[in-house]
């Protein structure tokens, strides 16, 4: 055939064929082309055709690059390798390197002309053999072929052994143990000239270091003045054209005999000895004003911080490391930060000499070396010099870049708290922090702050009066609103009468009416975060005992949330009306300040949460609001009643109980309240005076009481509506119906908690089948990330029957913004005689990832 005639015969040159390959105007117009050239160089070596085998191999090495399937044509890489010529051979080796890896079994068929060609005597057929040995080499190949590597380590040419140098690396990186073989030859090869023969067997030794304990050993003691040898030739060496970078004679050098010098003298005095002197005289010799210099020198700061060096050559290199401070460069910026971080833990003194330079790089204009230099301030701060740095800090703090205060906020308070010396100093700088990034601060710090205000009293007048100056100037910070609303509800009258003035204070001048003013603006301005509001409306209830003369005005305030959506604002003001309108009587006693909070163990469970580590796939006890509670399988206390949680009388050690005591000596209500009441309970009596009050402390209205027991007239159930007789009054509190008497519905409650999501059940009983449970099961997602393929699986005992309806979705939405609802009914056969218990198991994907928690629950409200 006319191989003119056909443009995609094998006969067609590479050029031709990249051609149209580049002339193709679609994707398919390509793979046409591809596809006709493949055809034809399938016929070409079916035909056995030897004339273009090395013209086809090329072109299947290109088509190869481009993505397509070339496995055809491996065993024509084998023909040409096993051909005399070096053209032929040339072709071959680079195709088997392309088209061929370790992994695949034909490899094995080549190892025969490797050998071969290892001892050929042509110096350009031994280093194609050597190339393709150190790109495709097995652990197989390595073994039958390591002795003709390691004799080649001893020829003349020094291309020969730079490649042989090369290959061995891969030799021992296959098979370690091989590392033995190479140690004397790599250690004699440290006397040569040739720059390309040392920097192959410098990486060589480094990699028998790694691979050999022994060969680490071998080499401390065989090599290291030759390595002090080559490093100083090349440093006193002169102008070389061949090897000269920036004026640096062969900077790669230079960089691998340091790496290879660090590893040698790491953890060996002995060896560190030796090297000192020539490291000394690389870091104080080597130019600094040019990119290859800098790399040296950074290599050389790193290998005397890797070595058992001197405390003057430590000190040496952190000055260089200071000088790199000052450079332009931001990536030398940055590389020397993270190497003075290294040096804090060898020498600390030296690298505080350098505090000012990295204090300016805290203000760089690259958010990279900020928060670097950032983390490197933050190891540098002791005892002698917290208070300088922080108040650099907190001056930056406030032109600093919106994206970076949040980081260094969370520093400073780390800072302040780790360090503080005394208790005036921190809330300086504590409220000076809130003042300028409160919105950037963390929940457990401003507790910390309340929990030490508290055990302050000295101090507690400067701080309400400090915080209520800042709330003056700057109430649009959210954490210092908080922590200024609290102060003033607790410490008001010390605020309104300069009460425990300091020396370095000055007089302020507040009235009660200005007090209440602040909160007012609090409450209005924060109208969206339920927190804020709440404290401010405990702070405003506080000040009505306070400041008796604001009682009023501080009623009408509340009662503007009394019809709030909000169900944890629209009671507390129901609640906080009812004590202003009511109880004047004891409204002073119940709105004392609180007891001093503890600090220490405050700190304790503070220190333990931030310790512990939260995972998605592990399911963590739910955290009571007085603190770390510990229950099996996951499961929270039950709520305790109602009565005893308002007066704060439960322990997570003992049951709550919420009867009175019939002695009136023992009353909790007298001893807390002091008042003096007269118990005149009496089995199947009234309640006792000391119910009587508490109920009326807790509600608007008043139960009527008869000769016998609580009536219970007043009480509605779910979908009924309550009759009053004529002039009744007729008040709702959320509050009403608490009586021991009186049997209230079942408290829903958190079955069950973890870090990924919150399950909680609502009970709901037929009337004359006390065995039979309904129960109403919500699930809430308490991550960032939805949760998919949502299934709830529960078990139940023997005597127990159990019906599941479908869930409401498979789909958990993220964060709380909506829920899983599913129905369970339960039918507890031995009703009165066991409690309900329950296993479950609750499955979902998180990012397509399956997960599974499970639990058991057995906090069952009694009588279910």
């Amino acid at each position: 055939m006319d191989l003119s005639l056909n443009p995609f015969s094998s006969g067609t040159r590479l050029r031709d064929m990249i051609r149209a390959i580049r002339a193709s105007k679609t994707a398919a117009e390509e793979r046409a082309v591809v596809r006709r050239e493949c055809a034809a160089i399938r016929a070409a070596i079916s035909d056995n055709d030897q004339d273009y085998r090395h013209r086809n191999m090329a072109k299947l090495m290109f088509i190869h690059m481009l993505g397509y399937p070339t496995h055809f044509g491996q065993m024509e890489c084998l023909k040409l390798i096993a051909a005399s010529g070096f053209p032929e051979k040339r072709i071959g080796y680079l195709g088997l390197t392309l088209l061929l890896d370790e992994r695949q079994e034909v490899l094995m068929l080549v190892t025969n002309s490797l050998k071969q060609d290892l001892n050929h005597s042509n110096q350009f057929i031994v280093g194609l053999a050597l190339c393709a040995l150190g790109n495709i080499c097995s652990a197989e190949m390595a073994r039958d072929l390591a002795p003709e590597v390691e004799r080649l380590l001893q020829t003349r040419d020094p291309n020969t052994k730079k490649k042989a140098a090369l290959c061995s690396i891969r030799i021992v990186r296959k098979v370690p143990d091989l590392a033995e073989n190479f140690m004397g030859s790599a250690a004699s090869l440290l006397k040569e000239k040739h720059h390309g023969v040392l920097i192959s067997v410098v990486q060589l030794c480094t990699e028998l270091c790694k691979a050999s304990r022994e060969a680490l050993e071998y080499l401390r003691k065989h090599s290291v003045e030759g390595l002090v040898r080559i490093l100083r030739d090349v440093s006193n060496s002169s102008y070389a054209p061949e090897y000269d970078i920036a004026g640096i004679t062969d900077p790669f050098l230079h960089i691998r005999v340091l790496r290879l010098m660090r590893t040698l003298g790491q953890g060996d005095a002995d060896c560190s000895e030796h090297v000192n002197d020539i490291l000394a005289q690389v870091a104080t010799k080597t130019e600094s004003n040019k990119n290859a210099g800098n790399a040296i020198l950074y290599e050389c700061v790193e290998t005397i911080m890797g070595i058992e060096a001197t405390s003057g050559l430590r000190v040496l290199a952190i000055n260089i490391l200071g000088r790199f401070l000052s450079n332009r460069d931001n990536n030398i910026r940055y590389v020397a930060l993270n190497m003075l971080m290294k040096a804090m833990a060898v020498d600390t003194l030296a690298v505080q000499r350098h505090r000012v330079t990295i204090l300016e790089c805290v203000k760089d204009a690259d958010v990279s070396i900020r928060k670097r230099a950032l983390e490197l301030v933050y190891l540098l701060v002791n005892d002698t010099n917290v208070k300088p740095l922080t108040k650099e800090l907190v001056d930056y703090l406030e032109v600093s870049d919106d994206d970076f205060k949040e980081d260094l906020t969370a520093k400073i308070c780390s800072i302040v708290e780790k360090f503080s010396q005394d208790k005036l100093w921190y809330l300086d700088q504590m409220f000076k922090v809130l003042t300028l990034t409160g919105n950037f601060v963390k929940d457990d710090v401003w507790h910390a702050l309340i929990v030490l205000i508290s055990n302050a009293p000295e101090l507690q007048g400067y701080s309400v009066r400090s915080l209520y100056k800042a709330l003056q100037a700057s109430g649009t910070q959210e954490s210092l609103v908080r922590v200024a609303v609290w102060c003033i509800g607790e410490y008001g009258e010390m605020l309104v009468n300069n009460i425990s003035m300091l020396d370095v204070e000055e007089p302020i001048t507040v009235t009660e009416s200005e007090a209440v003013d602040a909160l007012e603006l609090a409450l209005k301005r924060y109208s969206v975060d339920v927190t804020t509001r709440a404290m401010c409306l405990v702070a405003l209830l506080k000040l009505s005992s306070r400041f008796p003369q604001t009682s009023k005005r501080i009623q009408a305030i509340v009662v503007q949330n009394k019809g709030n959506t909000v169900l944890e604002l629209q009671q507390r003001s129901i609640e906080f009306n009812s004590i202003i309108q009511r109880h004047q009587s004891i409204k002073s006693s119940l709105l004392e300040r609180m007891p001093v909070l503890d600090e220490a163990s405050y700190l304790l469970k503070r220190a333990a949460s931030s310790r512990a580590t939260v995972s998605l796939t592990k399911s963590a006890p739910s955290a009571a609001s007085g603190g770390s509670l510990k229950v099996p399988n996951g499961a929270v206390k039950p709520p305790p009643a109602p009565l005893a949680d308002l007066l704060d009388l439960s322990s997570d050690d003992a049951p709550v109980t919420t009867s009175a005591p019939s002695t009136a000596p023992n009353d909790f209500l007298q001893d807390l309240l002091g008042i003096g009441l007269i118990d005149t309970s009496t089995a199947g009596g009234a309640p006792s005076a000391s119910t009587d009050i508490l109920m009326d402390l807790l509600s608007i209205g008043s139960y009527p009481v008869q000769n016998g027991p609580l009536a219970t007239s007043n009480i509605s159930s779910p979908g009924q509506v309550t009759k009053h007789a004529p002039g009744t009054p007729q008040v709702i509190d959320l509050l009403d119906g608490l009586s021991p008497n009186v049997n209230a519905a079942y408290p829903s409650i958190t079955a069950f908690q973890s870090a990924t999501l919150k399950m909680t059940f609502n009970f709901k009983k037929q009337p004359g089948k006390p065995q039979e449970t309904t129960m109403h099961a919500s699930f809430t997602n308490l991550t960032s990330v939805t949760l998919t393929n949502f299934m709830f699986q529960a078990a139940v005992p023997k005597f127990i029957q159990l019906r599941l309806d479908p869930a409401s979705s498979s789909t958990l939405p993220a964060s709380g913004n909506g829920s899983i609802t599913q129905s369970l009914s339960v039918t507890n056969n031995q009703h009165g005689q066991k409690p309900l218990a329950m296993r479950i198991r609750i499955s979902y994907k998180v990012n397509g990832e399956e997960r599974l928690e499970q639990g058991q629950i057995s906090n069952f409200p009694a009588g279910l």
